[in-house]
């Protein structure tokens, strides 16, 4: 039997967080839906559908009315409103209504999309989270973010939708690359960052079966930034406050990610963005040099990359200044008081940035 996180809103129940290590319940949770006379369109990219869509598919047809599929050339680029136009499109001739609902089947780039239509179709209809990746299962797919890019700008266009399910399969963290895997980390290390520091210094000590992927140990992990980001998103669930503090990493990360036309992992930039963080406040002298070696340290043992090549710091610099997080003009940025305790600053100076990215751009 797996695992299930209950996320509330204003105190009342919204959807399950739940983690199995198969696909074997997914029936039992879509029932719960009462599909029989509905449609459900699995939306997903080039990349998933080879690996899960028929099976998801012949689980979703055994409940549903009517099953569609829609898939995608798999990428950040293909994240835009013209992927969503030829979506919509889709559902239109398929005459969903708004009882019928969207599964988003991958990873946080389908997670995104997928949400931002269920949120705009029809003005809103219901949607299933089934992330595939480490990356969606612990971060895109809790807290109904949705959205897409727009032009160069990341997120630039998006809503607030929650999702009424979603279903973590563990198992498929065994056909990620490792490279798709070490970008998961990086959001799974952010989190122990700003609200727990047993949760950080235990995944050090857990990093052989980690990347070895013992499934046992990756649903411990899993469950755990989870329920992390389960009690910030509950606290702040349109990021008037609190919830600010999962960007941690991201403000100099999305910059990076940026400048680097998407071509870096979106869990590395975030990694990137970690160490220069926490590099402005080892100068501020909250921590010692050691405890940003220790962070690098880990970094490498997930197999994150701790520098960057090829851009300049004040292009990023620069580039923070588009950031969607700006607040009248001035940046929200996330510092460490301590390892587990973020907080929101803002008066970090550029010249606090260029010194924080001394330390990753080479």
């Amino acid at each position: 039997m797996g695992k299930r996180i209950p996320v509330h809103k204003d105190g009342a129940f919204i959807y399950d967080i739940v983690m199995e290590q198969s696909f074997q319940r997914l029936l039992e949770e879509l029932k719960v839906f009462d599909l029989a006379e509905r449609k459900l369109c699995i939306v997903t990219d080039s990349n998933v559908a080879p690996l899960y869509l028929e099976e998801v598919e012949a689980i979703a047809k055994s409940c549903c009315g009517q099953v569609e599929h829609f898939i995608f050339q798999a990428g950040e680029e293909q994240k835009n409103l013209d992927t969503v136009k030829v979506l919509y499109e889709k559902l239109i001739l398929s005459r969903f209504d708004r009882h019928d609902y969207l599964l988003a089947l991958g990873g946080g780039v389908v997670g995104d999309l997928c949400g931002y239509a269920a949120a705009t179709y029809l003005r809103g209809i219901s949607f299933i989270q089934v992330p595939t990746t480490l990356l969606s299962q612990v971060d895109s797919s809790i807290g109904g973010k949705t959205g897409v890019d727009f032009d160069s700008y990341k997120n630039m266009v998006g809503a607030f939708h929650m999702p009424k399910l979603v279903y973590t399969n563990i198992g498929t963290l065994k056909t990620l690359t490792d490279e798709q895997f070490s970008s998961g980390m990086g959001e799974i290390i952010k989190h122990g960052l700003i609200r727990d520091e047993e949760y950080y210094r235990w995944l050090s000590a857990h990093g052989e079966e980690i990347n070895a992927r013992d499934l046992s140990v990756c649903e411990e992990m899993v469950l755990i930034s989870n329920e992390i980001k389960r009690g910030v998103v509950e606290k702040d669930p349109t990021e008037q406050g609190d919830r600010a503090l999962l960007n941690f990493g991201h403000t100099l990360g999305h910059a990076i990610e940026k400048l680097a036309d998407f071509k870096l992992m979106h869990g590395h930039c975030v990694g990137l963005g970690c160490i220069a963080a926490m590099a402005i406040s080892v100068e501020r002298g909250v921590f010692a040099e050691e405890e940003l070696d220790s962070l690098i340290k880990m970094m490498k043992q997930f197999g994150l990359p701790v520098t960057v090549q090829g851009l300049s710091c004040e292009d990023v610099i620069e580039t923070t200044k588009s950031d969607k997080k700006m607040d009248s003009g001035t940046i929200r940025f996330i510092l460490l008081n301590k390892i587990g305790n973020a907080y929101i600053d803002k008066n970090v100076t550029e010249e606090e940035m260029a010194m924080g990215l001394h330390k990753i751009l080479t």
